[in-house]
């Protein structure tokens, strides 16, 4: 049977809604109307269902005209909702073990790493990216009334493998296919996730398309597995924009256990536990993030960087002693609360360091709350020896921050380039 398609004249507000999903069967419009034609009139348009017994009988026509009465309601277009395109980079991860050699039952009957292995991933060679977004589907068949996923394998290792190389390989794996799709899914370890999700978001800082974390404590294989379900997460939130209510998700983000973070602002807080899943996805929209400026990539960092924690009584000299005659060019400094620190203990240390060309990032040991360090006089002293304390980071993204800022001494440590501070 054939489908009514009312037009709405040029120039309405909200024209076009979507159905909820994309028609099975192959459908054809026919006789398109010039749109000087449609002046004023109300376009009643047939969409044709193919025949078997061929083409719409001669000498009919698609398309009627009638007038449209004033008080009329304006009609709308009903049009088939595009999939939107979604390319998987995966990278490794509990996600992408191989079960069987990773996990054996304990003396009680309950599921557990081998231990001493930390897990086995097979070989990289070994994955065919067309095999393993069957396997997934097949898996997780939800999925595919998301979108229409790709996948592509950048590497598959433990993350506590993965470092500045191989934040690199994703972000350009992610640069490369900017213009190809919608939105991008990447699958990773959690021990370093929050570091992987902050590197991307400052390398490729106005990138303005999804790009959301993601990874599992158990095998996709597993039963009882959250696999599934942060993948599905994931994927609704990467589409967002292309479904009720049309939350436009511009930056890279990380999803896990029913929680949707920033990726430059997540810490990995727990061992081994997940939150509870949940069904509807509310939307905080106030604390999305709004790019600007021009999507520049940068795809240098500089490893020399190291994470110092203040810890009451070590002296730093001893600790630490010449970091930059070891080469050490940036140090994350961990100070408590708002920024205080032992001043007799750390603040020859520095000035000594910094003389030397250490570049220093004050971030606080404190997991929330702002950074103040002018508040204390060490704090206040340490701002007068050059050390950097803008608006409170992670550690996480502190470091990457610094390992950017040391390869582009052009961006400024202070300044957020991704909603980080």
């Amino acid at each position: 049977m054939a489908a009514c398609v009312l037009l709405r004249p040029a120039g309405a507000e909200d024209a076009i809604k979507f159905l909820p999903q994309a028609p099975t069967v192959t459908v054809q419009v026919e006789d398109i109307v010039p749109a000087e034609a449609a002046q004023g009139d109300v376009l009643v348009g047939e969409v044709v269902s193919p025949r078997r017994g061929g083409s719409r009988p001669k000498g009919s026509t698609a398309l009627a005209r009638s007038a449209a009465p004033a008080s009329s309601p304006a009609p709308v277009v009903l049009v088939a909702k595009p999939l939107p395109r979604v390319l998987l980079l995966h990278t490794g991860g509990t996600l992408g073990m191989d079960t069987r050699a990773s996990y054996e039952e304990d003396v009680g009957g309950q599921t557990q790493l081998v231990p001493g292995t930390g897990g086995k991933y097979p070989a990289q060679r070994s994955l065919k990216p067309g095999s393993m977004l069957s396997n997934l589907l097949g898996m997780v068949p939800e999925l595919r009334a998301l979108a229409n996923l790709d996948l592509k394998v950048v590497f598959n290792r433990d993350s506590c493998n993965v470092g500045p190389k191989e934040w690199i390989q994703i972000a350009r794996a992610l640069d490369a296919n900017r213009r190809e799709y919608d939105a991008f899914l990447v699958v990773h370890g959690t021990d370093t996730m929050a570091y992987s999700a902050a590197a991307v978001s400052l390398m490729l800082s106005g990138f303005r398309k999804p790009i959301v974390f993601t990874g599992s404590q158990l095998p996709l294989s597993m039963p009882r597995s959250d696999a599934r379900q942060n993948l599905i997460d994931s994927l609704t939130c990467a589409t967002s924009s292309f479904n009720p209510p049309h939350v436009h998700l511009q930056e890279v983000a990380l999803c896990f256990g029913g929680r949707l973070l920033r990726g430059n602002r997540a810490r990995k807080v727990h061992s081994n536990v997940w939150r509870g899943m949940g069904v509807n996805v509310e939307w905080a929209t106030r604390a999305l993030l709004q790019p600007e400026g021009v999507y520049r990539p940068r795809f240098r960092l500089d490893p020399a960087v190291v994470r110092v924690p203040i810890v009451p009584g070590v002296d730093p000299r001893q600790a630490y002693g010449d970091l930059v005659g070891r080469g050490v060019k940036g140090i994350v400094l961990e100070s408590f609360g708002v920024g205080n620190m032992p001043n007799q203990l750390w603040l020859p240390w520095l000035r000594a360091q910094r003389r030397a060309g250490l570049m220093v990032s004050m971030v606080s040991q404190c997991s929330s709350g702002p950074l103040q360090p002018d508040l204390y006089a060490s704090g206040s002293a340490a701002l007068a020896l050059g050390v950097e304390a803008g608006p409170q980071m992670t550690p996480e993204t502190a470091a990457v921050k610094l390992m950017l800022c040391l390869q582009y001494p052009d961006l400024p440590l202070g300044v957020p380039l991704a909603g980080e501070m």
